[in-house]
Protein backbone atom coordinates (compact mmCIF):
# COMPACT_ATOMS: atom_id res chain seq x y z
CA UNK A 1 0.00 0.00 0.00
CA UNK A 2 1.44 3.45 -0.98
CA UNK A 3 1.22 6.35 1.37
CA UNK A 4 1.13 9.40 -0.21
CA UNK A 5 3.92 12.06 1.13
CA UNK A 6 0.73 14.30 2.48
CA UNK A 7 -0.07 11.20 4.49
CA UNK A 8 3.40 11.09 6.15
CA UNK A 9 3.77 14.61 6.86
CA UNK A 10 0.69 15.29 8.68
CA UNK A 11 0.25 18.17 11.60
CA UNK A 12 0.82 16.45 14.92
CA UNK A 13 -3.14 18.24 16.13
CA UNK A 14 -5.30 16.33 17.56
CA UNK A 15 -7.63 14.73 15.35
CA UNK A 16 -11.32 16.06 16.87
CA UNK A 17 -10.03 19.74 15.68
CA UNK A 18 -9.94 20.80 19.04
CA UNK A 19 -7.03 22.38 20.70
CA UNK A 20 -6.52 22.46 24.37
CA UNK A 21 -7.18 25.39 26.43
CA UNK A 22 -3.63 27.13 27.51
CA UNK A 23 -4.55 29.74 30.27
CA UNK A 24 -0.84 30.20 30.62
CA UNK A 25 -0.39 31.19 27.13
CA UNK A 26 -3.57 33.36 27.49
CA UNK A 27 -2.07 35.48 30.54
CA UNK A 28 1.24 36.03 28.70
CA UNK A 29 -0.43 37.61 25.52
CA UNK A 30 -2.61 39.49 27.46
CA UNK A 31 0.48 40.78 29.33
CA UNK A 32 2.54 42.10 26.34
CA UNK A 33 -0.81 43.75 25.03
CA UNK A 34 -0.87 46.04 28.22
CA UNK A 35 2.47 46.72 28.22
CA UNK A 36 2.12 47.64 24.15
CA UNK A 37 -1.21 49.65 25.10
CA UNK A 38 0.51 51.49 27.56
CA UNK A 39 3.50 52.53 25.33
CA UNK A 40 0.96 52.92 22.50
CA UNK A 41 -0.71 55.70 24.48
CA UNK A 42 2.40 57.48 25.54
CA UNK A 43 3.13 57.84 22.12
CA UNK A 44 -0.38 59.37 21.02
CA UNK A 45 -0.54 61.35 24.01
CA UNK A 46 -3.27 60.24 25.94
CA UNK A 47 -1.19 59.85 28.82
CA UNK A 48 2.90 60.48 30.05
CA UNK A 49 4.40 56.51 30.57
CA UNK A 50 7.93 56.09 32.45
CA UNK A 51 10.15 54.47 30.18
CA UNK A 52 10.47 51.33 32.82
CA UNK A 53 6.83 50.61 33.36
CA UNK A 54 6.85 47.98 30.58
CA UNK A 55 9.73 46.06 32.37
CA UNK A 56 7.64 44.72 35.67
CA UNK A 57 3.99 44.42 33.33
CA UNK A 58 5.83 41.96 30.88
CA UNK A 59 7.84 40.25 33.69
CA UNK A 60 5.27 40.15 36.26
CA UNK A 61 3.17 38.93 33.46
CA UNK A 62 5.52 35.89 31.84
CA UNK A 63 5.92 35.21 35.93
CA UNK A 64 2.89 34.93 36.37
CA UNK A 65 1.94 32.71 33.30
CA UNK A 66 4.65 30.54 34.23
CA UNK A 67 3.13 29.97 37.62
CA UNK A 68 -0.40 29.20 35.83
CA UNK A 69 1.14 27.10 33.41
CA UNK A 70 2.61 24.96 35.63
CA UNK A 71 -0.37 24.60 37.60
CA UNK A 72 -2.45 23.86 34.65
CA UNK A 73 -0.12 21.11 33.75
CA UNK A 74 -0.51 19.65 36.90
CA UNK A 75 -3.71 20.04 37.02
CA UNK A 76 -4.15 17.68 32.95
CA UNK A 77 -2.08 15.59 34.20
CA UNK A 78 -3.81 14.83 37.53
CA UNK A 79 -6.83 14.59 35.13
CA UNK A 80 -4.88 12.44 33.15
CA UNK A 81 -4.48 9.96 35.64
CA UNK A 82 -7.52 9.56 37.03
CA UNK A 83 -9.16 8.83 33.23
CA UNK A 84 -6.55 6.47 33.19
CA UNK A 85 -7.05 4.49 36.38
CA UNK A 86 -10.99 4.67 35.79
CA UNK A 87 -11.20 3.07 32.35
Amino acid sequence: MSRSVSDRWRCPVRRDGRHGFHPGRLIAGVAVVVAAVVYLGDAGGAWDAPWFVGIPVVCGGLGLAGAVGTVAQAVRLRRRGADADAG
